[in-house]
């Protein structure tokens, strides 16, 4: 079991920058991969970036060369640093942490990105 806390999100304008943080509440080192999704309204739920605990990263085409997902494992903290924000970004975004056959996923933050 583990709790995901994500933290970060607000309302920012187009062109902006946010950071959003996840706090695990146990060591993510050995979590097969990690992942930032999110959901606007009336839409699926889609991958935004995942990271697995290699190191290796994989983007969504709409957010490839804005933002950059990034595990810190001794702050058992997942990040996601989005610059150049779109209000097509504007969404709940929530952590996932894939932990051998279990997926979990935390409450979500809103990110509202205004023109």
């Amino acid at each position: 079991q583990v709790q995901l806390v994500e933290s970060g999100g607000g309302l920012v304008q187009a062109g902006g920058s946010l950071r959003l943080s996840c706090a695990a509440s146990r060591s993510i080192f050995s979590f097969n991969s990690m992942a930032w999704y999110r959901q606007a309204p009336g839409k699926q739920r889609e991958m935004v970036a995942s990271v697995t605990r290699g190191g290796y990263t994989n983007y969504a085409d709409s957010v490839k060369g804005r933002f950059t997902i990034s595990r810190d494992n001794a702050k058992n903290t997942l990040y996601l640093q989005m610059n150049s924000l779109k209000p097509e970004d504007t969404a709940v975004y929530y952590c996932n942490a894939y932990i051998y056959t279990d997926d979990y996923w935390g409450q979500g933050t809103q990110v509202t990105v205004s023109l």
